[in-house]
């Protein structure tokens, strides 16, 4: 067996904790305990926060005590939501998973990029990762070893019917997550291919094994942009660099959550 998987008892609590690492930053930094917005976003590509800042519309969180990434507020639809830039990688983005549940978070929604792996259409388009094939360490943390990760079914049925007759096209299927994007090889995209896996991205496998873990509700999608680079002007994401498009769906879907209290904590 790989030494990954040694020594990992799932279900045994972790010594060190969010809460405590957040209380020291707290204290070092002199910020108040105050509670995140209930809906938080993981912008791995960092295209929305971006875009969302070149615009003025979004508003740092002073409260947010991460030593690694800035929280921005704004408003999408009638709520305000927190958005986390640059969380790109299955243990990065888990870091900051873990500490936006424990600020007070209820619902997190990760959206990245993602190549294509079997073809779904004409790129660009969404996933709704219903489940994630697990080419990553971090998910091996907080989950026994198995081929997929899971998203919860309810929170994938929302979005469906959040987004049922979207355009762009949105689809529901699985991921491969890998640590190693540049080694994506013809044999370990043909594999994952002949899984009907539809697109490669970098955090949902271990974002689903954190969230099966801990109980907290999380939804990963992937924005399916690009062939890895196989063809000429590859990476169009479209307008606003996809931004348009992507915050149209999170709307979609935080807008359905808030009608199904449960997904709110409420």
């Amino acid at each position: 067996m790989p030494s990954i998987l040694d020594n990992k008892n799932t279900s045994a609590p972790s010594v060190f904790q969010p809460a405590a690492l957040l209380r020291e930053a707290r204290r070092q930094k002199s910020i108040p305990a105050v509670d995140v917005p209930s809906v938080c976003i993981l912008d791995p590509d960092g295209d929305v926060v971006r875009q969302l800042r070149q615009t003025g519309r979004a508003i740092p969180f002073e409260g947010w005590p991460c030593y690694h990434t800035r929280l921005d507020t704004f408003a999408l639809g009638d709520r305000t939501v927190g958005i986390v830039g640059y969380a790109v990688g299955a243990p990065f983005a888990v870091l900051i998973a873990e500490e936006l549940f424990a600020s007070g978070c209820r619902l997190l929604l990760s959206l990245t990029s993602a190549g294509q792996v079997t073809p779904a259409g004409p790129t660009p388009y969404f996933v709704i990762i219903e489940r994630a094939l697990r080419d990553e360490g971090t998910s091996y943390h907080y989950a026994p070893p198995s081929e997929y990760a899971e998203a919860d079914t309810r929170l994938v049925a929302m979005a469906v019917e959040a987004l049922r007759g979207w355009s762009p096209q949105v689809i529901v299927g699985s991921s491969w997550t890998t640590d190693a994007p540049f080694r994506e090889t013809a044999e370990a995209i043909e594999a994952a291919r002949s899984k009907g896996v539809l697109a490669v991205e970098m955090e949902a496998a271990a974002l689903y094994a954190f969230a099966r873990n801990t109980g907290a509700k999380v939804l990963c999608l992937a924005h399916v942009t690009n062939t890895m680079g196989q063809a000429e002007q590859d990476f169009e994401k479209g307008e606003a660099d996809g931004t348009a498009d992507a915050l149209r769906v999170l709307e979609a879907i935080v807008r359905k959550a808030s009608l199904d209290p449960p997904w709110l904590g409420t």
